[in-house]
């Protein structure tokens, strides 16, 4: 394609005026550099993604069996038994979560309370968020019932681990008729020692979760068989999505199998919206820096009036020579764009490789202190498109300025 070879030329050839060499080299440069920006702030999306997804698998089970309709599952024990039986199923515990309160020496506050097993420890990483002066545990043959409580949940009681003070739990009474004149018995309550505190750094775990043993639970509820949900473990290799599929057949319709994205839709679903509406406000930015380009080009065709006025010369038509601008300014733009996804995954890549740039705050208190980044090929897609659309319309508006200035070149031969 003839005009193609001819707009490569004039995008590498010397020009006469140095001008027109650094108007064209602004241009370039302005193009990379917001495209490099663009790969950085989606590739730190990206990483802060993954960072809040690590973080929900330590509490999150593999895959949740929760009711569409209504808070129980009513055949819970039963249902357990039949998963336990399925290939590529570890383990299946049943959990009972409702709203409680919880008083500790005087002081009190609503929290979720969540009625697990001993097998918790195999769904989740209980063990690994407990803090060094505690531990988890459910229940002692001597002492009793035990409660893991979130950090919110010790900040707000002020309580910590220990066999001195214990903590009572109030949930509504289920069951039973209510007298209005003594309240108090429209709760039923447990007393339990606090065996530990967790921290997830997440204020959805760690704001008001206390984490005590289902029997607990079932006896203040009135559950001898019901869950509110089931926790499965997947088996190490297993095709999740193949036994999510399986477990829902199983399950029937008026319950719902969930993986741990679903469990947490809103919160992913939330930061893939702020990607993508900080993305549209960086193409703006990309698309003024774009605007340098149409300044390039008329220069260049100013730079280039002797070569126009030969080319009409030897027969080259008015449409032929608008061409070969069009694509000079494309690609401009499709080279900055180039040069600036490949500068922005060079940066990302050093970014994870060395962490050379660092989050503010108090590092001891943070799972990491480097900017999370990781590059995925679909979003350089995007930015690649991005480019070569705003580089298409900024190319158009320029064919239209310089239109009238070839056609006196066309006129003068």
């Amino acid at each position: 394609m003839i005009s193609l070879k001819i707009a490569l030329r004039y995008l590498f050839s010397k020009k006469t005026h140095s001008a027109v060499n650094v108007i064209s080299f602004i241009s370039v440069a302005g193009v990379a550099l917001a495209t490099t920006a663009i790969v950085c702030v989606l590739s730190v999306f990206n990483g802060f993604s993954d960072l809040a997804y690590n973080q929900i698998s330590a509490l999150a089970p593999d895959l949740r069996i929760e009711p569409v309709d209504g808070k129980v599952i009513a055949n819970a024990d039963s249902l357990i038994g039949i998963i336990r039986q399925q290939p590529d199923v570890e383990e299946a515990e049943p959990t009972i979560e409702e709203r409680a309160l919880a008083i500790y020496e005087g002081r009190q506050m609503p929290v979720r309370a969540k009625g697990v097993t001993d097998s918790y420890p195999s769904l989740s990483s209980i063990d690994r968020l407990t803090k060094e002066d505690g531990a988890f545990m459910l229940e002692d043959s001597t002492l009793g019932a035990f409660a893991t409580i979130s950090v919110g949940v010790a900040l707000s009681l002020e309580a910590r681990p220990g066999f001195v003070s214990p903590m009572e739990l109030y949930v509504p009474r289920r069951k039973g008729k209510i007298n209005p004149a003594n309240p108090a018995r429209s709760f039923r309550s447990d007393t339990l020692l606090v065996g530990g505190v967790f921290q997830m750094d997440q204020a959805e775990f760690d704001t008001d979760v206390v984490i005590v043993p289902l029997t607990t639970m079932r006896r203040l509820l009135d559950y001898p068989s019901e869950a509110t949900a089931i926790e499965i473990k997947v088996s190490d290799g297993s095709d999740i999505n193949a036994l999510q599929r399986r477990l829902q057949e199983l399950s029937g319709d008026g319950l719902s199998v969930k993986t741990r994205l679903q469990q947490q839709e809103q919160s992913f679903k939330m930061i893939e919206v702020e990607k993508w509406i900080t993305f549209l406000l960086l193409a703006f930015i990309l698309l003024i820096a774009s605007f340098n380009v149409i300044s390039t080009l008329s220069m260049l065709v100013i730079e280039k009036e002797d070569s126009i006025r030969t080319l009409f010369a030897h027969g080259a038509s008015k449409k032929l020579i608008s061409r070969i601008f069009f694509l000079e300014g494309w690609l401009i733009s499709l080279f900055g764009g180039l040069a600036g996804i490949i500068a922005g995954v060079i940066l990302c890549i050093s970014q994870s490789t060395f962490g050379f740039i660092k989050l503010g705050g108090n590092h001891d208190m943070m799972t990491t202190d480097i900017y999370p980044v990781r590059v995925e090929f679909i979003d350089l897609a995007a930015v690649l498109c991005l480019v070569a659309i705003i580089g298409w319309i900024t190319s158009t508006a320029t064919s239209l300025f310089t239109s009238k200035r070839i056609k006196n070149g066309a006129d003068n031969c």
